[in-house]
């Protein structure tokens, strides 16, 4: 992720459980707060309840990527915390991306997808 901080330090964890926003759906959940625009700082967490270490290092994996894809069309200045869920564990790539874009569209933490993103064919 090249334009995003780590959010790691416990009291910045606590700060925004306690004082953040939240909202969810099936497969995460995600807390969010202004940060006064220090940049972008994201925090990733997978409780040890879902699963082993590599259930959680691969669940992270994948929700450290989904949010790689998107990081162009971040707004920034937000300190944001993804949650898994225990859906997430057997859930497609597919349904990740379809929670992920809803909840950070509804919350205002991402812009809606531009079309010169997309691949252009020249005729």
């Amino acid at each position: 992720m090249r334009f995003t901080k780590s959010l790691n330090q416990n009291a910045d964890f606590t700060r925004l459980y306690r004082r953040g926003k939240t909202d969810s759906a099936k497969t995460i959940a995600i807390y969010f707060r202004k940060n006064g625009g220090r940049g972008q700082r994201l925090g990733i967490t997978v409780s040890a309840k879902l699963g082993g270490a590599v259930v959680r290092n691969r669940l992270r994996r994948r929700i450290r990527e989904m949010y790689r894809l998107r990081e162009q069309r971040m707004i920034p200045g937000f300190d944001i915390i993804i949650v898994a869920r225990a859906a997430l564990i057997n859930a497609p790539f597919s349904r990740l991306e379809r929670d992920f874009d809803q909840l950070f569209l509804r919350n205002g933490l991402m812009t809606e997808e531009s079309h010169e993103e997309g691949v252009h064919l020249v005729d």
